[in-house]
């Protein structure tokens, strides 16, 4: 699985090209075991499906191959004593080999099992997911489960943020440098704005996994010149709301502030993801968490992230998902790795889970 886990690595799968070559490794690996499996192609994107088992339930085992771009270096994976460096070490192709040694394991003997098992290899994950996850949700391939293998140093995270992306146009009055009284400076509106926003009710929401949600100012465009008051200044954020929260009345909330200071700002709700929440005693959740404990030797710790991840594509469709995997540091950092003895338990986690 290590061996694995290093060749996964090796490949350059921060591009397209690269995501689907790591995908055809991981359908020559499962071909070598006579796992049967189909390779599925969408704009592009390739996604492998694969399916052991029968009863009336799904759990479905969900990981992505693709990285976000990293260094050359970073693509030669290095083993320091229980930690194993490079870029996907952690987010998440430790994640995808435990899944498939355990499914390899689990192949083995299939009628040992009591629902089927369904492993969704995938390849756009970090830009997105609509293309791969999105898509076998939409064909059908889905479960009553649902297991993304994201790093969470093997805690269960039930729930994750929702995510409002906003987008303002602070117009102002330009003037000259010298006379800035006779101008509106629009990136002073802007400042006044975000200085305000975390005051506003809907960052004071918080439960039992959530202090607040988060607020990014990802974005700002304005002025070009010295001698001018800038009369225009564009900002975008990017907010991770709590679950409960409802993202109009975020927007209604940002918009009120923002006309509050100018008449003629405006306000564009972007791109938007809700929230998941998986209640903790959802049977899958209490089984996992059983295994988990019984493996780590450890009581199971279950928390919220902050982030998301193709689970969003499963929880539509009615689905308990999660995310579990192996632990690590610094994904998406030039010092990522994860634990070797994490993954090997990952494995055995998943193995015991699918075989209670």
């Amino acid at each position: 699985m290590i061996e694995l886990l290093k060749n996964l690595i090796a490949i350059k799968s921060d591009t397209e090209e690269g995501a689907n070559e790591a995908l055809r490794y991981c359908s020559t690996w499962l071909n070598s075991h006579d796992i049967e499996h189909t390779v599925i192609e969408n704009e592009g994107r390739l996604m492998i499906h694969a399916e052991v088992g029968t009863g009336p339930s799904t759990i479905v085992w969900n990981g992505h191959v693709d990285v976000v771009p990293g260094k050359l270096e970073q693509f030669n994976p290095v083993i320091d004593g229980d930690k194993l460096y490079g870029r996907g070490s952690a987010d998440m192709k430790a994640g995808v080999a435990a899944m498939m040694e355990a499914f390899r394991r689990i192949a083995l003997t299939p009628e040992e099992l009591t629902h089927r098992i369904a492993l969704h290899i995938v390849t756009d994950e970090e830009t997105g997911g609509r293309k791969t996850s999105g898509h076998l949700v939409e064909t059908g391939y889905t479960g009553d489960f649902v297991i993304c293998g994201e790093p969470t140093h093997l805690k269960l995270s039930v729930q994750s943020k929702g995510i409002i992306h906003v987008d303002l146009t602070f117009n102002g009055k330009g003037a000259h440098g010298s006379r800035p009284w006779e101008g509106t400076n629009a990136i002073e509106l802007a400042y006044e704005f975000h200085d305000k926003l975390k005051t506003l009710p809907f960052y004071k929401v918080s439960n039992a996994y959530y202090e607040h949600p988060s607020v990014n100012l990802a974005k700002i465009q304005a002025g070009d010149r010295y001698n001018m008051v800038p009369d225009t200044c564009e900002v975008a954020y990017d907010i991770r709301f709590v679950p409960g929260q409802k993202w109009e009345d975020i927007v209604q909330e940002m918009t009120d502030l923002a006309l509050s200071l100018n008449k003629n700002t405006v306000v564009k709700p972007g791109g938007k993801t809700p929230a998941i929440v998986t209640t903790e005693d959802n049977e899958f959740v209490k089984t996992l968490a059983l295994v988990t404990a019984d493996v780590t030797q450890k009581d199971a710790v279950l928390f919220g992230q902050h982030g998301a991840a193709d689970t969003r594509y499963y929880a539509r469709t009615g689905a308990g998902a999660i995310e579990f995997g192996p632990a690590g540091d610094d994904w998406h950092g030039p010092g990522e790795y994860v634990l070797i003895s994490s993954v090997e338990q990952y494995a055995d986690i998943l193995t015991k889970h699918a075989l209670s």
